[in-house]
């Protein structure tokens, strides 16, 4: 196994389990590790510190999935597999007829960067972020079948869209075990069809489950937004929960497809909602006013160097959303771009409502669910962060 040694003062982050060697901390390198590659990495003095995936040409050099010496075979697959399978028993995620889909594997929250692993039904959804993770699937599949409590009996492999382009070329997403028998799911009782094989990410975006709930507190008899609705989930909570109006709204006609297939799973009487393909922030300008609104864009920075932009972006949005919304309305505003932290985003948003000329007041502060944990030695890992503002 090649070997990394640290620089003097750049161990610490590693002794307190941080996930992350920057290429800046490497000393030396003993052998010449090349993408994918697993290597151990031991501190200024020798003393051995963790072990990881190799990133040619990456700022961050090595992902650490473990800090005991390890050989990455099946028997540790099978019990980092099943310490994560436990920990979403004991969050009541598994075994339930209401909630037949969670988030198994959440990289560094799971201590294992750059995996995700999303359960719908029978069907696990594997999709890597490196190449050292990819290499690794065939024993991940056999770890996910092995501990999956007899419900798993299939995988999918969708990494083709996530890994560096060189390598991707050569891969294709298919089925690594079993095949599909349904593509339907159930979230605290309603059903979704999830197309894990063209849709976003895995199929669906899971990390809005609770927050989807709480949707459905708010809405009885009024008119509600969902914008940048993908598949309609905000949408199918609404009218669920009494809503007297619920128009959706994506630039993606496919989304809008998905979510006129959601809905119809329900038979919602036409007359109370409405499917439209546009942009949002076009739309915001002319539309009618709305009761309850829901603003859930996608990652509007992938990176530290497109923040700036993308700050500039959110606030655009918010002040067209704020200025949509009807006096004494609510609006649920989110944001998932990592390098946009909640007090920035929190600043964000000030700044929309001062500019949109609105009293707003902040009624909760949203996150991802518990299936998408955050190491306390990662902060890094919490991404989504949310407000739902009562609007004056």
């Amino acid at each position: 196994m090649h070997k990394l040694f640290l620089k003097p003062k750049k161990d610490e982050f590693v002794r307190r389990f941080h996930p992350w060697i920057f290429s800046g901390a490497i000393q030396k390198m003993e052998g010449q590790p090349v993408d994918g590659d697993t290597v151990e990495v031991f501190g200024p003095k020798g003393d051995y510190l963790a072990t990881g995936h190799f990133s040619a040409g990456s700022s961050i050099a090595v992902r650490l999935f473990s800090f005991e010496k390890t050989e990455a075979g099946l028997d540790f697959w099978v019990k980092r597999l099943g310490a994560a399978f436990h920990y979403r028993q004991s969050i009541g995620l598994t075994g339930k007829a209401a909630t037949t889909c969670f988030r198994l594997i959440h990289a560094e929250g799971d201590g294992l960067p750059g995996l995700i692993v999303d359960v719908y039904d029978e069907t696990a959804v594997l999709q890597c972020h490196s190449i050292g993770m990819h290499r690794q699937r065939l024993l991940i599949t056999e770890a996910i079948l092995e501990t999956g409590g007899g419900v798993v009996t299939a995988v999918y492999d969708k990494s083709k869209e996530t890994l560096p382009p060189n390598y991707a070329s050569n891969i294709s997403n298919g089925y690594l075990a079993g095949a599909a028998s349904s593509q339907e799911v159930r979230e605290n009782g309603h059903v979704f069809f999830v197309d894990w094989e063209l849709g976003q990410k895995t199929g669906f975006f899971l990390d809005q489950r609770d927050n989807r709930q709480l949707l459905g507190r708010y809405v009885e008899g009024k008119t509600v937004l969902n914008s940048f609705c993908y598949s309609g989930g905000f949408s199918v909570y609404a009218l669920a929960a009494g809503a007297k109006l619920v128009h959706s709204v994506d630039v993606s006609q496919k989304a809008i497809d998905w979510t006129k297939r959601n809905l119809g799973l329900y038979g919602f009487d036409e007359s109370i909602h409405s499917c439209i393909a546009a942009d949002v922030q076009k739309y915001l300008q002319d539309c009618q006013q709305y009761e309850v609104m829901v603003v859930d864009p996608p990652a509007f920075a992938k990176n530290i160097s497109k923040r700036h932009n993308a700050v500039q972006g959110y606030k655009r949005l918010n002040v067209a959303a704020i200025q949509k919304v009807a006096p004494g309305g609510i609006l649920f505003t989110f944001s998932c771009s990592q390098v946009v932290d909640r007090e920035l985003f929190y600043n964000t948003i000030v700044a929309a409502a001062i500019e949109a000329g609105r009293q707003v007041r902040v009624m909760h502060h949203l996150s991802q669910p518990p299936d998408h944990p955050v190491s306390l030695f990662h902060p890094e890992g919490s991404y989504l962060k949310g407000l739902v503002l009562y609007v004056e």
